[in-house]
């Protein structure tokens, strides 16, 4: 499996490529500001064409280029219902700081051709890739992750699967939940029922930052450790990150 990632716009938001190998379709999740000349860089480099583009939520720095991408590969949106709205209105889902960062651009958000709506538990067959689809909602109401199943490395660890958790999870930290449509009580319940059963070995491949595992964050994040020791929420006053 080939899964290219960098870096994108000024709230430095991973987007990611996957596809099972060079010269493949693949998937592009997370298309951001400035992404559109990133996402021509990795397809041109390994031969790769996009048919699909997955969103862990609607927040603007993860969408921003969404409809430049979907329609340039003729490529299907994929997003869940309680987030499609910021498709065509992303200020709705805005800090006041984020929208200062835009003040003076004149920018025009549409939805793409071709959208379609994400379930709760849905398997997904793009790309000759699988992707289980989990609802998260907390840092939004329509926040989801993706997992797909990874396999045995070569000469390294047995990996079971791959998850790209959005803005829900990140190395000692998860999403903030003071957004319109943020709800902390709803995270601390996507991590408890969403992340912590999960396998130590399943490699998370987050929003922003570097990537972790969801053995390493179960040990040091102070979020999970909370859920972990009590079950109630005394995690309010830390640091948390995302648009």
């Amino acid at each position: 499996m080939l899964i290219a990632a960098f870096p994108a716009g000024p709230w430095g938001t991973n987007c990611y490529v996957a596809a099972t190998a060079p010269g493949a379709e693949c998937v592009v999740i997370d298309p951001g500001k400035d992404a559109a000349a990133g996402v021509a860089e990795v397809v041109r480099e390994h031969r790769l064409k996009p048919v699909a583009v997955l969103l862990t939520h609607g927040h603007i720095d993860h969408m921003w280029s969404v409809t430049p991408v979907a329609g340039t590969y003729d490529a299907t949106a994929w997003i869940h219902p309680g987030d499609r709205h910021l498709l065509a209105d992303p200020m709705a889902g805005i800090s006041r700081e984020s929208a200062g960062m835009l003040l003076g651009g004149d920018y025009e958000f549409t939805e793409p051709d071709d959208v379609a709506e994400l379930a709760d538990g849905a398997s997904l067959e793009l790309a000759g890739l699988r992707f289980l689809v989990d609802h998260t909602p907390g840092h939004t109401e329509g926040s989801v992750t993706f997992r797909t199943p990874w396999g045995r490395t070569s000469g390294g660890p047995d990996i079971s699967e791959v998850m790209f958790s959005g803005d829900l999870l990140f190395q000692g930290s998860i999403g903030r939940t003071d957004l319109p449509g943020g709800d902390h009580t709803k995270m601390l319940a996507s991590l408890a029922t969403k992340v912590l059963p999960l396998a130590d070995d399943v490699v998370v491949l987050p929003g922003h930052g570097e990537q972790t595992s969801i053995g390493r964050e179960r040990a040091t994040n102070p979020f999970l450790l909370d859920l972990l020791d009590s079950g109630t929420d005394n995690a309010a006053g830390r640091v948390t990150r995302g648009l």
